[in-house]
Parts: C-alpha cells; structure tokens; sequence
C-alpha cells in the first residue's frame, strides 16, 4: 500500500479561524486578520474543536494518491460520499498481469495462501481468455479501421473484467475537506473497521500529521475523546487504542 498526500489547503488552520470569527463578529474581512495572530488561530482552532462547531472546517481540503489497495477497500472508501474520487478504470485499462492483495491471515496460512494464488491465476487466465475470445469473434470482419478495432478491445476488457476478484489492486485519488476527513478517521481508524482500510486510514492520517500536527492531534476512532461509541461491540482495548494514538502511530 502507497499513500501519498498530493495537495492541501495552505494556511488551512488561518482559514478556518477566519470563518470562524466571521460568523461571531461584526467586523469584515480585514478587521479581523488585524488580529489574528499565531496565537489567536491555535486558540480558534481549539475552541471550535471543543465545541463541536465544524462547519468552518469544510473550507480546507486534503488530496491523496493511493496505490496498491483491493477493490474490496476502494468499495469501502467510496461509501464516504462526501468526498471526490478517481479510480483506475477496468474499462479502459487493459490488465494483463494484474497486481492483489493477500489478506494477513491468508498470507501467512501455507495451505489457505496456496488456493488463493491459484485462484488469482485462474482469474487472469479467464480474464486473458475472455479478451481474446471477444476480439477473435469481432475481428472476423477484415474491414475494421483502426478506431474499430480499439473500440473492440475496449469492449472485450469491459466485459472480460467481471471475472476480477475483490483482491484485483487498484490507484485512487481521493479529496476530502477537514469534516469529512475527521469522519473517515472516526469511523475507520477504530479497531472494529475492516483491516485494510483501517491500515489505509492510519496511513492518511501519518500524512496529514505531518502539515498540519494541531488540526490533527485528536483525530482517531471516538474513543480517544469519550467512552467506546461501539457500546457492546466495543473491542475492550480503548487503553492500547488511546496508547497507540496518542503516541503517534508508530509501526
């Protein structure tokens, strides 16, 4: 797995202590960066997180890369609709030698990592298969220009890419602004989430930590603030989770 943080917000914590004061003061624009001071942002940005008012948070936005994730965990990130997503296609990308993913467990399982290896290579020999089935039977007609033909493989990928397990790797881009992020980070830092994309969220939170420590420094699954959210599902381990979060994340 690959997480690259592209692009953010400048100046995001200003930003969010300016609309933040405009809604509590009479003055304009100019009046209140007057005083605004280093200081005063921290401050804001503290009040604001303490009270739960976020909406001045939507004005900043973070953009990822992210390389060799499952179809699985992409389906899962896409669930968070507040966001702005780019996926490799499987329409357009023609895969000859597709890269996955092994979960932990089936990794270091001899007999479970062998029957998912050769079900991956029945895949890619079925989606091979396909292609060329499919474009055998269109290119009996000897008259097909060349956009004729491109059309063709497109539409022989486009069908013979069904047979593509969950485990087939992905490239997304994904921007979300500062509320939805502290959501995702929520929702899919806790133990409880799906191992992948609780391994991806953790990653993108390292990334944003590194521009931005103050915004971020609560960020994690709701039980770094409060009680467990999960109530009876809780995972019972709120004193490593705390531990570990608090103390930076590291591997």
């Amino acid at each position: 797995m690959k997480v690259e943080l592209l692009n953010y917000t400048k100046d995001g914590d200003k930003l969010i202590a300016q609309a933040a004061k405009l809604c509590y003061s009479e003055a304009g624009l100019k009046e209140i960066n007057e005083n605004l001071s280093p200081e005063e942002v921290d401050r804001f940005v503290h009040m604001l997180t303490s009270l739960g008012h976020m909406s001045p948070m939507e004005h900043i936005s973070f953009s990822f890369y992210v390389e060799g994730i499952s179809r699985a965990c992409s389906h899962q990130l896409v669930r968070h609709r507040l966001a702005s997503y780019s996926q490799q296609s499987q329409r357009y990308v023609r895969l000859d030698d597709f890269d996955y993913v092994i979960p932990p467990a089936i990794e270091k399982n001899p007999r479970a990592r062998e029957v998912f290896i050769e079900a991956i290579k029945r895949d890619q020999e079925a989606y091979e298969d396909l292609v060329q089935a499919l474009m055998e039977e269109g290119m009996k007609d000897k008259n097909l220009t060349d956009k004729e033909k491109n059309a063709l493989e497109k539409r022989a990928i486009e069908d013979a890419r069904y047979v593509f397990p969950n485990a087939c790797a992905t490239k997304v881009m994904v921007t979300m602004n500062l509320r939805s992020l502290l959501h995702f980070f929520e929702m899919r830092t806790c133990l409880r989430a799906q191992w992948e994309i609780r391994n991806l969220a953790i990653e993108m939170l390292k990334e944003v930590k590194k521009v931005y420590p103050l915004l971020f420094q609560e960020a994690g699954p709701g039980c770094l603030r409060g009680p467990c959210p999960e109530g009876k599902m809780t995972c019972g381990k709120i004193k490593e989770v705390r531990a570990y979060f608090q103390g930076g994340q590291d591997d």
